[in-house]
């Protein structure tokens, strides 16, 4: 099969499209046809650099969101069939062992095929794209498992969503919409701005260019938000997001591509008996629920480029210029 395989770390170039042995699916695993993959910021350009927390092992291909159709199944594979259209966890290992992720720990998805768990595979239901599907499995199972299952949003509180308009931020905007909150979009320019509300959020902010304490303050009557859906981590940023949280809020989180090391209000923390969550994963009914919601379309996704697999050099020096808006996705089959 044709991979993107890194036989070093370092810049782009470092991936290579070559051809390499197709996977053969072990008991319990399926292999299949990869139609999607997105590229992310910390999970693939941090890992070709080589400054990821837990280095692979060398050679490499990356990719931990990838979508396809199963090709072939393993030994005592039941639950999946060949044809079947899935989605997989970024998370592969079982229960009770050391942390094994696709795309760090083995191979992932840049490539024309991928074996996989089959029970770590979902499927994508009819009408549903595989863009659009590698895309939702990667960010909204992360977006409802904060909001829904740890910060706990109630119908009607007042959510404010940092990064709204990037990969997880924007599945956040429509997760606590979905849930029955009302939502302020916060992001770093103004098409941002936009791009959230478009996606339904009820009031946005421009933090770059204005006060967002302050908006955050007009907009709830002085109350605050019920919720903070922070992923940011900007040492200049996270003090307004901080700020703006009521009595008895919550601010949850799972990133900190920003920096990730902030000033902390302590004595804002315990006068206003805020709770600070932070998170990663999703379960089962997470995943379900969002490839559900988008495939009634109450859940979209922001889509900047699609290249073919052979171009993911391109493809991470796109995202890693920062420009664009919304996901960076390879598609194996162009």
């Amino acid at each position: 099969m044709k991979a993107m395989v890194i036989r070093e770390f370092g810049a782009p170039g470092v991936m290579k499209f070559e051809d390499v042995p197709t996977p053969e699916p072990g008991p319990g695993e399926v292999l299949v046809a990869v139609h999607a993959v997105s590229v992310n910021r910390t999970l693939d350009l941090v890992v070709r650099a080589g400054k990821y927390a837990r280095s692979p092992a060398l050679p490499h291909i990356l990719g931990v969101d990838p979508s396809g159709v199963i090709a072939r199944v393993g030994e005592g594979v039941t639950s999946r069939k060949v044809g079947d259209r899935v989605v997989t966890t970024i998370r592969v290992n079982k229960p009770h062992e050391p942390p094994r992720m696709l795309g760090i720990q083995m191979w992932g998805g840049y490539a024309e095929y991928v074996k996989l768990p089959a029970d770590k595979t979902f499927l994508v239901p009819d009408g549903l794209d595989f863009i659009t599907a590698t895309v939702v499995a990667r960010h909204a199972p992360t977006a409802f498992h904060l909001l829904r299952d740890r910060a706990k949003v109630k119908a009607g509180e007042w959510v404010l969503v940092m990064g709204a308009a990037g990969g997880l931020g924007s599945a956040g905007v429509q997760a606590a919409k979905y849930l029955g909150a009302r939502v302020i979009a916060g992001a770093g320019a103004n098409e941002r701005v936009k791009a959230a509300m478009d996606l339904g959020a009820d009031a946005g902010v421009n933090y770059r260019a204005q006060d967002l304490t302050a908006e955050v303050m007009r907009i709830t009557e002085g109350k605050g938000a019920d919720v903070v859906f922070e992923n940011i981590g900007d040492p200049t940023i996270f003090p307004k997001a901080f700020a703006s949280i009521r009595h008895m809020g919550r601010l949850v989180t799972a990133g900190g591509h920003g920096g990730g090391t902030v000033p902390l209000d302590i004595n804002r923390l315990y006068l206003n008996q805020i709770t600070l969550i932070g998170a990663v994963g999703e379960t089962p009914e997470d995943i379900t629920l969002a490839l559900q919601a988008a495939a009634e379309g109450k859940l979209k996704v922001l889509i900047d480029r699609v290249f073919p697999l052979s171009e993911a050099v391109q493809a991470h020096e796109l995202v890693d210029g920062r420009g664009g808006l919304g996901k960076v996705v390879l598609d194996p089959t162009r």
